[in-house]
């Protein structure tokens, strides 16, 4: 039913009544399970995270479905970036530490969460800590770990593709890594990108807490044919064919 509907009103006040008692039990419940299996860490620790992911996605009604198969050992995974959720989203389908702005530690649940899961902090604007994370990600690819990042350098409005930023594709090139890029989809056609994005001045806590009252939709994630940097031309060639790929893959969704 459509948003602007008379009915909409009431049909997200019953989404709330019957998704908070299913969060509460979510993080109260099942949280410390995996909470204790990522303080021993290894293959129980991800498959925890991955199932908790996926968990807290079926509280938000969205149903995921993941076309193609992510690469194992070091690969640098690469995505478009609507909201907060295509972390989780990631991590319902594939352990990989994300590169994430410093904030994001702040965030309620989201961020003690991704913390856990090995995820690269980055101080936007500053030089030094940009350097610290390529050479982070550069190691972990080299010792066979998946690292994840958002080559738009930020979330998006939901109504177009940025440009991938070439940087982000050294540590790949550095380490021999292979990248695949990954589309995100939400919604029947990706209809819901911008439903699902942060709206203008919107605060996590509050883009939480709607994306909480919305219908049930698909989650797509789209894992895409890998790229060597050894077949293209250095980083910007990576950094365009992988938008190119999350492209053409959003188009058939």
């Amino acid at each position: 039913m459509s948003a602007t509907s008379p009915a909409e009103p009431l049909l997200r006040a019953l989404r709330y009544l019957y998704r908070l008692p299913m969060l509460a039990w979510h993080v109260l419940v099942h949280l410390p399970v995996v909470m204790v299996l990522m303080v021993r860490g290894g293959a129980p620790a991800h498959a925890a995270i991955r199932w908790w992911a996926r968990g807290l996605l079926r509280v938000f009604g969205m149903r995921v479905e993941r076309q193609g198969t992510p690469l194992a050992g070091g690969t640098l995974f690469v995505a478009n970036h609507i909201s907060w959720i295509d972390i989780i989203a990631l991590h319902s389908q594939h352990m990989m530490g994300f590169i994430a702005k410093s904030e994001i530690r702040d965030w309620p649940l989201v961020g003690w969460l991704t913390a856990q899961a090995e995820t690269i902090f980055l101080r936007r604007g500053n030089a030094d800590s940009l350097g610290q994370v390529m050479g982070e990600m550069r190691e972990r690819l080299r010792a066979g770990r998946a690292v994840a990042a958002f080559p738009e350098g930020g979330t998006r409005d939901g109504t177009a593709l940025g440009v991938f930023h070439a940087r982000i594709f050294t540590a790949a090139v550095e380490a021999d890594a292979p990248v695949q890029p990954v589309a995100l989809c939400y919604g029947t056609g990706c209809e819901a990108q911008p439903i699902v994005a942060f709206a203008p001045r919107e605060s996590f806590m509050a883009n939480f807490v709607r994306l909480l009252g919305e219908p049930a939709r698909p989650a797509r994630v789209c894992f895409l044919e890998p790229i060597l940097h050894a077949e293209h031309a250095g980083r910007r060639g990576i950094a365009h064919t992988a938008r190119e790929r999350v492209a053409q893959a959003m188009a058939v969704a």
